[in-house]
């Protein structure tokens, strides 16, 4: 008699893995053969999923660059800047006397808060200028310090601007903005070195200069604009007193606590009841930021209609292909296949038409903003690799979601009555 064999668990454990792997092999194999018996079918079916895939990337990508438009908007205004200006109040002594920002005060801010790499006063004065041909015009004049072209991100486009030199000097040199040269000398470049006399005291145009972003006339730059050294400009007004501090900061995630320390400082040199407004800008790049993200959840709710709208045709074209192999499905239970078999072979079909044209339409996807960066490099349009996922990922979702129902009703049917069938 022969003894019986000891029962071997890794064996029968490897065994199982190896059916396991033979029958997805199969099924995998079935579902290419019955995507290229009906390659036409399967492919205008996939072509819902191929332009539902292309647009979820196409709307994150359009909602990552009009986000990064806006939030370099914002900060093309002025580089981490904080902003101080006197709001009212303080006139409860007996002088009576408004208690605006000075001097001092910019000082003490910058000896006092850390982080600080650029700060400027600003007084500000509508005066006449007389230029040598006659004309006399009222114009926007700004006393600022050097360092106010840091701060604002401003953009010299002929000569220089005013130096550290030129203020201690108390040098009277001005830059003035372009559509101020290009009215009265024609040109940016034109109005170099030419001269004008604010109340008769001459002074030279050494530059002409333009905001780093379009401000809609929102800053306190207007188009016809003169900017001249701040200790200058302290000449006319006859008081140390600045209509509005400004401030950049190294690091941009650093604006909320200067903030804060900037505005204790500021009111702690003040009287009690004194208001100042000392803003930063972080909030409108958040702002700028949440909105963007609306948009693009709100276009992805709508590329999800297309994907869902592809799903059904997916469904509907696997239910008509478990219809027209009914007789097909009957040999292969008479063979042996089991419920699970026949229904991971309809289930294997759909998600391959759904993911093929995932991928197709990911690709498609990709091919313009990648288009765009290789043609013209100046445009570095954002891509997210995240959006790919998500397209794939959906893709593969809806061909489960849709296929299941057909490739269960597959699986449920009676293999006598299926091979009747004719």
């Amino acid at each position: 008699m022969v003894p019986a064999r000891p029962h071997n668990p890794s064996f029968a454990r490897t065994l199982a893995s190896a059916k396991k792997t033979m029958v997805l092999s199969e099924i995998i194999h079935l579902a290419l053969d019955s995507f290229r018996t009906n390659k036409v079918r399967f492919a205008l079916t996939a072509l819902g999923m191929v332009m539902g895939s292309a647009s979820v990337i196409l709307v994150v990508t359009i909602g990552l660059t009009g986000k990064q438009y806006a939030i370099n908007l914002i900060q093309g205004i002025g580089s981490n800047m904080i902003t101080a200006d006197y709001q009212g109040g303080g006139m409860g002594t007996a002088n009576g006397n408004p208690d605006y920002l000075t001097n001092d005060d910019l000082r003490a801010v910058d000896e006092q808060v850390p982080g600080i790499v650029a700060s400027s006063d600003m007084l500000e004065m509508h005066d006449r200028i007389s230029f040598g041909d006659g004309k006399v015009k009222d114009i926007l004049v700004l006393g600022v310090s050097p360092q106010y072209k840091n701060v604002r991100n401003l953009i010299v486009l002929a000569g220089r601007f005013f130096d550290e030199q030129d203020a201690i000097s108390h040098a009277k040199v001005a830059v003035v903005t372009v559509p101020f040269a290009k009215n009265l000398f024609g040109s940016a470049d034109a109005a170099i070195n030419k001269s004008f006399s604010i109340k008769g005291i001459p002074f030279t145009i050494i530059g002409t200069f333009k905001e780093r972003v379009y401000t809609f006339g929102l800053s306190e730059v207007a188009d016809q604009t003169i900017l001249i050294p701040y200790p200058v400009a302290r000449y006319f007004t006859g008081t140390d007193a600045v209509k509005q501090l400004f401030f950049s900061v190294r690091d941009f995630s650093d604006t909320p606590r200067a903030r804060s320390a900037i505005a204790r400082v500021i009111q702690s040199r003040h009287r009690p009841n004194s208001v100042y407004d000392v803003i930063e800008y972080t909030a409108l790049v958040t702002t700028a930021a949440q909105i963007a993200n609306i948009m693009t959840l709100v276009l992805l709710l709508v590329s999800a209609v297309t994907l869902a709208v592809s799903g059904v045709g997916i469904m509907n074209i696997m239910l008509a292909t478990v219809r027209s192999r009914i007789r097909e499905i009957g040999i292969r239970k008479a063979v042996g296949a089991t419920y699970r078999e026949i229904q991971l072979q309809f289930l294997a079909e759909a998600i391959l038409i759904s993911l093929s044209g995932g991928i197709v339409g990911t690709l498609l996807g990709l091919a313009l903003p990648l288009s765009v960066r290789f043609f013209f490099p100046a445009y570095q349009i954002p891509i997210s690799y995240w959006s790919v996922v998500i397209s794939l990922s959906t893709a593969m979702l809806v061909g489960i979601l849709f296929g299941t129902l057909p490739a269960t009703r597959a699986a449920q049917m009676d293999p006598v009555e299926s091979l009747k069938y004719e």
